[in-house]
């Protein structure tokens, strides 16, 4: 799941135009998988930001993120919830890793670095969903993206005319998509609510608003 999960996050930041390298491929036979960063992310194209960063990403705040470092956490069955965060440090182990310590001062060297968590599920109820954002901030991640955020930018983008030959995942939605998995009724439940933060376009985010 691991595997598949990192490919998603992967296509979707490949998709908004930036470049991604890949740290990790192999576990050492002491450590576990989760114990490290998975992407550091660069958007050549990337636009001054006029508000701070929010807590929990759309699609629509990526253009004003320059590099990031980002973690995957693909724990599709658990909702991320502040009493789970707190019960399971080891979601943060990544943080005190030399990899990643030396990777942020690398990157921070060229300017601004944010470090991104990627989290299958947050809580629905919106005090619960600030708690677990204002926890994830607390141990000095900077913001969260979610899989249904990404996967609905990859749902709604892909073409179905169009051949993805080069990516297995792209090619797979664009297949479900031209034989019609994906109807309009559906994509309805991707759209954001109206986000009211200046001169930011508004996001494809799936979640309910940024904290």
């Amino acid at each position: 799941m691991a595997a598949v999960s990192e490919t998603i996050v992967r296509e979707y930041f490949e998709q908004n135009e930036f470049l991604v390298r890949q740290f990790g491929k192999y576990v050492a036979p002491a450590g576990r998988e989760d114990d490290d960063f998975d992407f550091v992310v660069l958007n050549p194209h990337a636009q001054p930001a006029a508000t701070p960063m929010p807590g929990l990403l759309s699609t629509g705040d990526l253009a004003y993120i320059r590099r990031a470092i980002v973690v995957v956490r693909p724990w599709h069955s658990e909702v991320f919830s502040p009493a789970m965060l707190s019960s399971t440090p080891r979601i943060f182990r990544f943080l005190g890793k030399k990899a990643f310590q030396q990777a942020a001062r690398d990157f921070a060297e060229s300017g601004t670095l944010l470090t991104i968590l990627v989290v299958p599920a947050l809580p629905t109820e919106a005090q619960a969903r600030k708690q677990s954002i204002d926890l994830i901030r607390s141990h000095g991640v900077d913001a969260v993206l979610s899989f249904r955020t990404i996967l609905a930018n990859l749902v709604r983008e892909v073409e179905p005319n169009r051949n993805y030959q080069k990516s297995d995942l792209l090619q797979t939605l664009r297949i479900l998509k031209q034989h019609g998995f994906f109807k309009e009724p559906q994509l309805e439940l991707f759209k954001a609510r109206p986000r009211s933060r200046g001169p930011r376009s508004a996001g494809d985010s799936g979640d309910k608003g940024s904290l």
